[in-house]
Order: structure tokens, then sequence, then C-alpha cells
């Protein structure tokens, strides 16, 4: 059954003096201010669209990952994943890093190499997302 979430922004003025609020409709969890200078220089406590992207990128390589591993008869004991997405003015994404630690017990580290990249190949977000180079930094916690 496919499923369709849903957020709004609300932007008001210029691009460079103008600001605005993202709301995610679909869980309810909240409204973000969101600025040109929480995008492009320094948070101030406001979001911006690489933070969303790189928010949705980690949950869901996370979840590949998990059940790549739990498929394959190794479930993870934790895995966690931080997405770095990187914005450049004029250019706009030029790179995502995910970087990934997990405690699996009974994976070789290479077993576990393979299958975050499987992850990070297949996971929905990573294939939407295509059109930016992807790196992965994956180790396996003992």
């Amino acid at each position: 059954m496919a499923t369709t979430r849903t957020a709004t922004t609300n932007w008001e003025g210029p691009l460079m003096g103008g600001s605005g609020t993202v709301a995610l409709d679909s869980s309810g969890v909240g409204t973000f201010d969101v600025t040109w200078a929480s995008r492009a220089e320094d948070p101030n406590g406001r979001t911006s669209p690489e933070e969303l992207i790189a928010a949705a990128h980690s949950s869901c390589f996370s979840m590949a990952l998990s059940h790549g591993l739990a498929g394959a008869g190794t479930p993870p004991e934790t895995v966690q994943t931080q997405a770095d997405v990187t914005f450049q003015p004029g250019e706009g994404i030029t790179g995502i890093v995910l970087r990934v630690k997990a405690r699996v017990p009974g994976l070789s580290a290479e077993d576990f190499q393979t299958a975050a990249e499987n992850a990070k190949a297949n996971c929905p977000v990573s294939k939407a997302l295509a059109g930016a180079p992807i790196s992965l930094e994956a180790e396996l916690l003992a």
C-alpha cells in the first residue's frame, strides 16, 4: 500500500531577507523556522532543506540496513547513522556522506560493509537523491 507524506512551507519576502516555516503536516510533530541564512550560513536555531534531507536519509538508510541485516539472519543490536548533506550556494547539494556505526553480533566487518553498501544503494531516499554523490563510511562496533 502506497503512502504519501506531506510538509508545507510558508515563505514571506525575498530569498535573502525573507523567512519561512516548514510544517510536518502528516505527523504533526512540529513547525520549524527556515531562512536563507540558516541554509547558507549559521543555523541559529533554524533548519534548512539540507538538514531535512539529512534527517530523511539517515533514518531511511538505518531502516534499510536493519532490514537487510535481519533478512540475512544477523539482526543488529544498534544502528546509528549520521548524514552530512553539503550545500554550496550557486551550485546546490554537492555531496552526501553517510556515517554508520552498528553493533551486529556474529557478523564480519566485510559482510557488514557489503550490507551497508547494499542499504546505501537501495534505500528509497538514496535512490531519490541519486543526482548527488553519496559516500559511505561504515564501522562495525565490537
